[in-house]
């Protein structure tokens, strides 16, 4: 049985002080809305307390979906970089990037610079290479193949959308074929939702239809998203049967918000091909976010 852990949003604070040139851009507006909004409902211990949960629980991977960081500042992206040092091996985790992460021109190629060892699909070059195109990527653990796509550019102020392109579609069903003629379970990790009307227009992911496409032509047993901050779960066609499409709530939302509070799936996959077997548990932060309790359970 293979155990895999998703997390998602992590938004890591507190946001740290940035320059009159860092603000003279979008970043202008996600500073005021993290003081307005954000500020009040994300905080670091409560990913702190769901980050130790999952550890006591001993996943055998880790899959984070994007926006680890608010506005991508040198400092933010320094930040994660540390966090995601603590928070185990790069050869356990498995990162794709949010709109977040890309929040300004040239904040794309930082991040996957500093995050590339979380990255590096296992055909990868060993060091980050500029023109290289981290994604696709796929990574191949026991029984399991963890493809991961990226959604993230940069976008103009008040829009967060993502795209999905044709090469990374191509590319992507390649992969998708070659881990299923390996006869390994297949997990396709994006940021945004690749559902239309799971979110709105200004925050949609642009090539819905292709990525709909990629899945019914390359085959996949499940995909995971975040951005929504919600704990979702819809359905894309596939080979043979319906692919579940799976969301979940920011890592760091605390109670008292709209949105609900930080959560992670704990997916167990077990069987072989044509006789899968998979379950997700949900878990939860409780009300006054002391603890970490089991929210839901779902069977496949």
């Amino acid at each position: 049985m293979f155990k895999l852990a998703h997390i998602s949003d992590v938004h890591l604070g507190p946001l740290p002080d940035l320059s009159l040139r860092e603000l003279a851009s979008k970043r202008i507006t996600g500073f005021v809305n993290w003081h307005r909004n954000r500020v009040r409902h994300l905080f670091p211990g409560t990913l702190d307390c769901l980050m130790k949960d999952i550890e006591l629980r001993d996943p055998d991977h880790l899959a984070i979906t994007g926006d680890l960081v608010n506005l991508a500042s040198s400092l933010e992206v320094e930040a994660v970089t540390e966090w995601l040092a603590e928070a185990g091996d790069p050869n356990d985790i498995s990162v794709v990037p949010g709109n977040h992460d890309a929040y300004v021109p040239g904040a794309y190629e930082k991040i996957t610079h500093a995050w590339y060892p979380f990255m590096r699909g296992d055909d990868g070059p060993s060091g980050w290479v500029k023109k290289h195109a981290c994604f696709p990527y796929m990574r191949v653990r026991g029984s399991v193949a963890l493809i991961g796509c990226s959604t993230a550019v940069a976008t103009p102020p008040f829009a967060a959308s993502g795209y999905f392109g044709p090469r990374q579609a191509r590319a992507t069903v390649n992969l998708l074929r070659r881990a299923g003629e390996a006869g390994l379970f297949r997990i396709v990790m994006i940021h945004h939702p690749p559902i239309r009307g799971a979110t709105s227009m200004h925050k949609r992911m642009i090539g819905i239809r292709r990525f709909a496409a990629t899945i019914s032509a390359g085959g996949a047993e499940l995909v995971l998203h975040g951005h929504t901050h919600l704990n979702t779960l819809y359905w894309l066609k596939g080979q043979t049967r319906p692919v579940p499409v799976v969301g979940i709530a920011s890592a760091s939302q605390g109670p008292g918000g709209s949105k609900p509070v930080a959560a992670y799936n704990l997916f167990s996959v077990d069987g072989q091909p044509g006789d899968w077997r998979l379950t997700r548990e949900r878990y939860a932060i409780n009300p006054d976010a002391t603890g970490v309790v089991l929210a839901e359970t779902t069977y496949f």
